[in-house]
């Protein structure tokens, strides 16, 4: 059987307002994963539109296509195709879970929810002859999964080709988040076996990884055993973790002596009652200053993420985010529009409240405002947004960020991360259309090694209020690159269908 696995690009993902290198960061392990349920003996074929063109000639007995909100129309205009041309189509992914009846429209099958169970239920039924029309997912395990089809990824159009998924899911129940309404009628938290997980880490190469799951500190035994596990595997890793699981006991220094570097970490917003008008109750009470201190005393490099936009949001929140930011010594910042997807709460909510302005799904990509806002006009709420990220991102912000850490060595990583990540377009470019990004890996492991601090690296005064970081004697690779993990930007390429 031929077997066609598709991602559609992102609406985003040709604008002129939107970077390439933000599409070329990680393979879509969803459908790896989902592919690793075939025979041997299948013909598969797994295509990428943001790193490359899609073939529609050739016509294969199955397409399995991954959607998105901002690639839904796209991904339906490809599924009409090919059930035109006779092939059988299957749509799942996030879009299609929180709109099925919308999808099915464009499918011979379509999957609800994650698909480790209801992928291979589906090839009984159709090697059969006798497939259903939908596949919901129930029973929610990680058990002897098969080893991901790395093999379909072509690693050398990634940055992190290394990326990796050990649990499915979250703990909490953000009102703007997808995570409930993906996992609906069974368990929306589980992990992967740990001896599983590290067997799967020691079939990737090199020394770097990125875990793309939501919340990998989100079990904290779990967490622990894998961490103790890889200890010894000389990996550097990033990944993501909430306030809460970073100042909550000791499993943070466990994770950076396992190797962790950087973490997403989902600040969004100081004010309490948006905090909870959001159902945020994991950063209600809890001290973001404190949380960064711990990171940076174990040189993790933090990439903060905020959204704008939320009710008790003024002119003001735009320059006290960005303030804080600098003074905080954020590495990266991920600034969002809030944005209701159908299917959670919140779109819920706010179409009770006739505040949904449109349904045109292109623009839900959390840089346009398709809700009635409150505080702020839709207008401010744009130019606040974009002067944000010109302003966290200025030369001279970079500086002061860079300069508001104790460790010298911590200083010259923040520098040249994040003004490599911003400020070389030009680079990026070339090597996305080279083909060349995986030469960048040994300056990514090198920018993520481990900072050690003693009283040589400390920084005076004078050198924080006189010398230039460009003055300072040292040679350094001249790019870097923030990976940047967000569900709200671009939903991560691991969601199983």
């Amino acid at each position: 059987m031929k077997v066609k696995l598709i991602l559609p690009s992102l609406v985003e993902a040709e604008s002129p307002y939107w970077r390439p290198i933000k599409y070329s960061l990680f393979p879509p392990l969803g459908l790896a994963t989902i592919a690793s349920y075939l025979s041997p003996d299948d013909e598969v074929d797994l295509q990428d539109q943001h790193v490359e063109e899609l073939d529609l000639e050739q016509i294969p007995d199955l397409v399995i296509i991954q959607v998105y909100i901002t690639n839904a129309y796209r991904s339906y205009d490809i599924a009409d195709h090919y059930r035109k041309h006779g092939a059988y189509v299957i749509l799942g992914g996030l879009h299609v879970t929180a709109l099925p009846d919308e999808a099915a429209q464009h499918a011979d099958s379509i999957f609800t929810g994650p698909a480790e169970e209801t992928f291979p239920r589906f090839l009984i039924d159709f090697r059969n002859g006798m497939p259903a029309k939908v596949y919901s997912s129930s029973v929610r395990t990680l058990a002897n999964i098969p080893p991901i089809r790395r093999d379909l990824i072509k690693r050398n159009r990634y940055l992190v080709p290394n990326s990796i998924v050990v649990t499915r899911g979250c703990p909490h129940h953000c009102d703007f988040c997808y995570k409930d309404a993906f996992f609906k009628g069974g368990r929306s938290f589980y992990t992967q076996m740990v001896d599983e997980a590290l067997a799967e880490i020691d079939r990737l190469p090199g020394r770097h990884l990125y875990f793309l799951d939501d919340h990998l500190l989100g079990n904290a035994k779990y967490a622990s055993e894998l961490f103790e596990g890889m200890k010894g595997m000389n990996r550097v890793f990033q990944a993501a973790a909430t306030v809460d699981s970073v100042l909550r006991g000791n499993l943070i220094d466990k994770a950076a002596d396992a190797g962790l570097r950087s973490l997403f970490v989902g600040f969004e917003t100081f004010s309490s009652k948006n905090l909870k008008q959001s159902n945020k109750k994991q950063n209600l009470h809890k001290d973001y200053s404190e949380a960064v201190n711990r990171l940076h005393a174990l040189g993790i490099m933090i990439n903060g993420s905020f959204v704008f936009g939320l009710d008790e949001d003024d002119n003001d929140v735009f320059k006290r985010t960005v303030d804080w930011g600098v003074k905080n010594a954020i590495t990266t910042s991920t600034y969002h529009i809030l944005t209701p997807y159908p299917g959670t709460r919140l779109f819920d909510d706010m179409e009770k409240q006739g505040r949904i302005l449109t349904r045109n799904w292109d623009l839900y990509d959390t840089r346009n405002v398709v809700y009635q806002t409150r505080n702020l006009t839709a207008a401010e709420l744009k130019s606040g947004y974009e002067q944000a990220y010109k302003e966290f991102y200025s030369w001279s912000n970079i500086l002061k960020a860079s300069m508001n850490h104790d460790a010298f060595k911590h200083v010259l990583k923040h520098f040249f991360y994040t003004s490599g990540w911003k400020k070389f377009e030009p680079v990026w470019n070339f090597l996305i259309k080279t083909r060349t990004l995986g030469t960048m890996m040994p300056v990514l492991e090198s920018l993520l090694s481990k900072v050690r601090v003693n009283s040589s690296d400390q920084i005076s005064h004078s050198v924080n209020n006189g010398q230039s970081i460009l003055e300072l004697p040292v040679v350094l690779p001249e790019t870097a690159t923030e990976v940047r993990k967000s569900k709200m930007i671009q939903p991560a390429k691991n969601a199983l269908l």
